[in-house]
Order: structure tokens, then sequence, then C-alpha cells
């Protein structure tokens, strides 16, 4: 397996949350973080929350705040972008 598919979530003090084998990001705001896993879609809940660092080739990201929960959702409930929701 290499580097970028291993994930590790690593959360320090609730205020920083090291994540590996991030694939993409879907989604991102102050209050919630939507990643693409190797390990399937990861969602991060809290406040003030901001992506420090963003590598997607090595699979690595850092997001910063107050961290207030995190969950893994079925494919299905994957949250779907802008232009899948519209409807033509």
């Amino acid at each position: 397996m290499s580097d970028a598919s291993v994930h590790h979530v690593q959360l320090e003090n609730r205020q920083r949350a090291e994540i590996t084998g991030v694939t993409s990001v879907e989604s991102f705001d102050i209050t919630e973080f939507t990643l693409t896993t190797s390990a399937g879609v990861l969602q991060v809940h809290g406040a003030d929350l901001h992506m420090k660092h963003l590598d997607l080739e090595s699979g690595h990201v850092i997001i910063e705040g107050l961290v207030t929960g995190m969950q893994y959702l079925p494919e299905s409930k994957k949250k779907r972008g802008l232009t899948t929701r519209l409807k033509w």
C-alpha cells in the first residue's frame, strides 16, 4: 500500500486534525469539511475550521479550529456537488 492510500486521523487537543489517505476535498466551510479518503467519506465538524495544509499528491491534510466531531458517511450519503443537485 502506498503512503498516499494509508489512512490515519490524529486529533490534537480538539484544535488540529491531521489526516492522511485523503484523495479529494468534496466541500468545506468554517463549520464542516467533507473529505474523500482511502477509508471512505469523512466529515469533520466544528467551529472556525480552516485548512492549514493540503497536499493531495501525498494525501495529507491539516485542519485547524475547534473540532466538535468526526464521522464516516455511507457512500450513498456522500454530499453531492452543486452541479449534481441542480435539476435541468
